[in-house]
């Protein structure tokens, strides 16, 4: 009976070790498995981590590529501007040597008209006075024709200061 006792009661003590070793197992299985997950995590976290850096890498790289454009398009406007500047110069300085050209051309019609009249007006003197046995028309006199057409403008030069 001292036996049976002695087993009985190693077989409760190996029983109490076994759910005690159990309890132990279960719980190291449940850390090991909140440990794979943390890692899991961790290394889901990583990559997460590494493929962020890399969107941030080329993002940088889009960001310096664009701001080069830009600073490109900038000069290029600059330069367009100053072309239509120096432009609006060269055709301001181009306008008024027409405009000078148009005072002359209208001064030069105006002394033209002028000689015109004093030609007929000698002619007609000396047609008048009898210079001649037959009468003369005027056209056998004057070679020109007087032009028709807009009254030439009065000469008007403008001078800058």
């Amino acid at each position: 009976e001292v036996q049976v006792d002695e087993l009985q009661r190693l077989l409760a003590g190996m029983e109490k070790e076994h759910r005690s070793l159990l309890q132990k197992m279960k719980a190291g299985e449940a850390e090991l498995a909140r440990l794979s997950s943390v890692e899991g995590d961790k290394l889901a976290q990583q990559d997460r981590s590494a493929q962020l850096e890399k969107e941030v890498a080329m993002l940088r790289e889009k960001i310096h590529h664009l701001d080069d454009m830009l600073k490109s398009q900038q000069r290029k406007v600059r330069q367009m501007i100053e072309q239509l500047q120096n432009s609006k110069t060269v055709i301001q300085a181009k306008d008024g040597v027409i405009q000078e050209l148009k005072e002359r051309v209208a001064y030069l019609e105006a002394e033209n008209l002028e000689m015109h009249d004093r030609i007929e007006h000698l002619i007609e003197q000396q047609v008048s006075r009898g210079h001649s046995s037959r009468a003369r028309s005027k056209s056998e006199y004057v070679s020109s024709k007087r032009l028709t057409g807009p009254k030439p403008l009065p000469v008007i030069r403008v001078v800058e200061t």
